[in-house]
């Protein structure tokens, strides 16, 4: 098997998936004019994505175990670039907004099955450098949204205008497609099991409860039904959460395989990914917001004020995997307080100009690239083969929960402190918050280093090895 191109085929689909995520971002003002898009559109455009991508993420891991993961990602690359081509022919807000949800719908059958293909295919001493390489690619594909998309609209060079941002992927989808038709594997999955439609209804009723409200809120100012619609998803999860412990007792198969919950690396390995992309997601969000409404950069010159901290992340993602091949997860612990030390830097100077601002984006860029291309790989490391469908689709949601969370939560703090011209100090609380949560990523892999050295200690009890050998 050729696991190097086997790898290139699935990261393509999954760089693809996370830049359409953030790219919208640059592209709103342009939509904006060309549609008439008013603002509660452009929120489910860029949002409505999110929506339906996360939302569908863990029935599209549990689709993967059931009908195999080989198919899954094929029919979900050529469904992806199907949506992809009619965002790019919309011809108005609605178009768009269908297209988009469509779009985030068939990015979730697609996106799991990278992760589970991964686990379940590729041999232990190549897992862990594949899983690095999945991060390097969702980590470059973030910032790619926002420094190639702002390049492709600025040069314009076929004049589609936003369109090239979603007819992009089409070539993509034309050449990936019958790629994974040749060369990804068949895998062995529970044909027989049943989806479960009722827990996968309450996790996508659960979710739409939770996400919509966080994307619309800030823009709304949090009207009374926001808080409402949060209030109910409390008891719609409750329910779902009852319905899979009866159906697991039952003999049945569950949308979530509770077991996940006994491997506490995993739990770890959750609970550091909802802190990191809480952070990230709203770092970007915010920088975003600093870089042109405090520094009064461009929309394209913001773009490239990432490229800087773009190439320290794919420089250190790189060395990274190689780094904890051979350190372990300590490297992880530093490029966590790389990261820390860099948002200290910011808080610290983030009134003293672009140059200031760009040596803190230089550390957090060198830092990320060490944390998170490791975290997935940190987090499936004990989940058995047959679960990597559920347990990559779980950790897929968590991802963009997270995302949305943060951006909703760290955004409403940032446009509080913000208002009357203060992005400064915006940026500051707003940084203030994210080096919390990467101290949590930092816990939660210290966690998970301690059960690795235990692990390893057991292994060579079991085996007679001197620690040495």
């Amino acid at each position: 098997m050729k696991y190097g191109a086997t790898l290139a085929v699935l990261l393509s689909a999954w760089f693809m998936a996370q830049f359409d995520f953030f790219v919208v971002n640059v592209a709103a003002p342009s939509i904006e004019h060309d549609l008439n898009a008013g603002p509660a559109a452009l929120e489910l455009i860029v949002g409505g994505y999110a929506f339906t991508y996360a939302a569908g993420m863990i029935t599209g891991g549990r689709l993967g175990d059931r009908y195999g993961y080989r198919r899954l990602f094929i029919w979900g690359v050529a469904a992806f670039t199907l949506a992809s081509v009619l965002c790019g022919i919309a011809a108005n807000p609605p178009q768009l907004v269908a297209a988009r949800l469509l779009q985030g719908l068939t990015g979730a059958a697609m996106v799991p099955q990278v992760l589970a293909t991964i686990s379940a295919v590729f041999p232990p001493e190549q897992r862990g450098r594949a899983l690095g390489w999945y991060g390097v690619a969702g980590g470059l594909g973030s910032i790619a949204g926002q420094v190639l998309g702002g390049l492709l609209l600025t040069t314009d060079v076929l004049g589609l205008g936003w369109r090239i941002i979603f007819l992009v992927n089409l070539p993509v989808g034309l050449v990936v497609a019958p790629l994974a038709v040749r060369l990804l594997p068949e895998v062995e999955t529970a044909h027989r099991a049943r989806l479960d439609l009722p827990g996968a209804a309450g996790l996508a009723a659960g979710l739409a409860l939770v996400l919509v409200p966080l994307g619309l809120g800030n823009s709304l100012g949090w009207p009374a039904w926001t808080w409402v619609s949060m209030a109910a998803a409390v008891p719609v999860f409750a329910f779902t959460w009852h319905w899979q412990r009866v159906l697991g007792a039952r003999g049945g198969q569950p949308v979530l395989d509770l077991a996940l919950l006994k491997v506490h690396s995993y739990l770890a390995g959750v609970g550091s990914i909802v802190a990191f992309m809480a952070y990230f997601a709203s770092f970007m969000f915010t920088l975003t917001l600093l870089l042109q409404g405090g520094l009064g950069l461009t929309a394209f010159q913001a773009g490239l004020a990432f490229a800087p901290m773009g190439v320290l992340f794919s420089v250190t993602s790189i060395l990274g995997t190689r780094l904890v091949r051979r350190y372990g997860l300590i490297v992880v612990m530093i490029g966590g307080t790389v990261t820390g030390l860099g948002l200290t830097l910011l808080v610290v100077t983030a009134g003293l100009g672009l140059p200031y601002v760009m040596a803190a984006l230089m550390l957090v860029g060198s830092g990320n690239g060490l944390v998170l291309p490791q975290l997935i790989g940190a987090a499936l490391v004990e989940v058995a083969p047959h679960q990597a469908g559920i347990g990559s689709g779980i950790l897929s949601t968590a991802q963009q929960f997270a995302g949305a969370g943060g951006v909703a939560v760290i955004g409403a703090v940032f446009f509080a402190a913000a208002e009357g011209g203060h992005h400064v100090l915006a940026m500051r609380w707003s940084a203030g918050i994210d080096l919390v949560l990467v101290l949590v990523v930092i816990a939660s892999v210290a966690y998970n280093r301690h059960r690795a050295i235990r692990r390893t200690r057991a292994e060579r009890s079991r085996t007679g090895a001197r620690p040495g050998s």
